[in-house]
């Protein structure tokens, strides 16, 4: 009674913040309660059906000559313990460590966070030239690609700023097109905001913008310089721009769908580090610290160890936290035949929402899986292996038995059907997201006090 109780105050508050829920079919309450409010499982006596069906897996591996004992599985559904091998042993991850960032980056910001990324000037503007520097104070933008530089741009020479007789400057913590040594981040830079100087990958991106879309042409004479802060190192400098990125949550899709190692690491220097993001998952996910250890917030190289549990926590922690905010966790990870990217020709059941991890001798695969009998079923797989085609193949007909065994849902759920179906790429390069703070005009003036 007190289950069922628990199961309708939890359903009360998502209704009223304003978040449906799908209706839950397989009657199991405490899974039910699990979609919103998850908390650490606990290794127990299996499900026979489903411990059937991972053995079967895993001599499936054997024959294949590979070590049990370097074979990561973990199943549950809702709070209920399915099967697992090595279950609560960390292993190296490989970009499943995303994960982690994920909750991370949204434990600290929230998923309507902005990155700022100012510009300013050093000195006056007359008929469209710049007297000074241009000066770019990053923020940490991961996602400051072509599109996004294009529109910077666009908004100078709206305000008035065709040529600059000065440098680029940049201070802060500035990334372009995913290049994270400040000299070369900024040549790229200084050849987006110049249509005439555009490399052919520039111009092929343009063409991505919407149509009547204008070339920028703001040229710089001098060159590209890198500077810590300090306001004594500079003149007194006029804020001209103020460009916010994506939010957060449209940043960490795209950094899932293609596992972007530069967007995971910038996120987690952001945050103070690797270590910064094992502590802040484990205590969200109510897992033991030791569970998630990791050397970046990428997952490259085999340093990097999580336990399959802890991955599932992380994933369902995830799930809960977004639905309060009127999300859901397809909104940050690919859902299986619907994106792209890493799960690109993989046989995954339709409508799983997935994150894959992937080094030269690890592939994994974790996420959730709706199914008619059991509800959501969390999954992880983390295999140890130099065939990798293999491996994934095995990791999908390992998913396709769990289908198989407890039926498929005839919709998507909408717990995991992401909130908006725009294609995040087409938002690269909106106008509305830099605001325009001063004027050429009112640059000279402020100058003059």
């Amino acid at each position: 009674m007190l289950e069922l109780f628990s199961s309708g105050l939890v359903s009360l508050w998502l209704n009223m913040a304003g978040v449906s829920r799908p209706a839950v079919s397989h009657g199991n309450v405490v899974s039910a309660l699990w979609q919103d409010t998850p908390w650490i499982v606990l290794p127990g006596a299996p499900d026979a059906a489903a411990e059937t069906t991972l053995q079967r897996y895993l001599e499936g591996l054997t024959r294949k000559g590979l070590a049990t004992t370097s074979q990561g599985v973990w199943l549950q559904s809702g709070t209920q313990f399915l099967a697992s091998n090595q279950g609560t042993t960390p292993l190296p991850a490989a970009s499943l460590t995303k994960v982690a960032t994920s909750l991370a980056s949204l434990e600290t910001w929230g998923p309507d966070h902005q990155f700022e990324t100012l510009i300013s000037a050093t000195g006056p503007i007359q008929n469209g030239v710049l007297q000074g520097d241009l000066v770019i104070q990053g923020g940490g933008d991961p996602l400051l690609v072509w599109e996004e530089a294009i529109a910077l741009g666009n908004e100078l020479n709206r305000i008035g700023v065709t040529k600059v007789t000065g440098n680029l400057v940049l201070t802060g913590n500035f990334l372009m097109n995913f290049e994270t040594k400040p000299e070369k981040a900024g040549a790229l830079l200084k050849q987006a905001l110049d249509a005439n100087r555009w490399s052919g990958e520039a111009a092929d991106q343009y063409r991505n913008l919407p149509r009547g879309t204008p070339r920028p042409h703001v040229t710089i004479a001098g060159t590209v310089q890198v500077i810590n802060y300090g306001a004594d190192l500079l003149p007194k400098q006029i804020l001209l721009l103020r460009h916010r990125s994506l939010p957060l949550s449209h940043i960490l899709k795209l950094m899932n769908i293609y596992s972007n190692n530069v967007i995971a690491e910038s996120l987690a220097n952001s945050l103070g580090g690797a270590s910064v993001v094992a502590q802040q998952a484990a205590i969200a996910a109510d897992v033991p610290q030791a569970e998630i250890q990791l050397k970046n917030g990428s997952g490259l190289g085999t340093e990097n160890q999580i336990s399959p549990r802890a991955i599932c926590a992380m994933f369902a922690t995830l799930q809960r936290y977004l639905q309060f905010r009127s999300l859901t966790i397809a909104d940050l990870f690919p859902i299986a035949g619907v994106d792209g990217g890493t799960i690109d020709y993989r046989k995954i059941p339709q409508d799983a929402v997935v994150k894959t991890g992937t080094l030269n001798d690890v592939s994994a695969l974790a996420g959730v899986l709706p199914t008619r009998d059991r509800g959501f079923v969390w999954f992880v797989m983390i295999n140890r292996g130099t065939d990798l085609d293999d491996l994934r193949d095995r990791q999908d007909q390992l998913l396709q038995a769990l289908v198989k065994q407890w039926g498929t849902v005839s919709t998507r759920p909408l717990a995991l059907s992401p909130v908006s179906t725009q294609s995040i790429t087409t938002l690269l390069g909106a106008s509305d997201r830099t605001e325009a703070v001063r004027s050429a005009l009112e640059v000279n003036t402020y100058s003059s006090n």
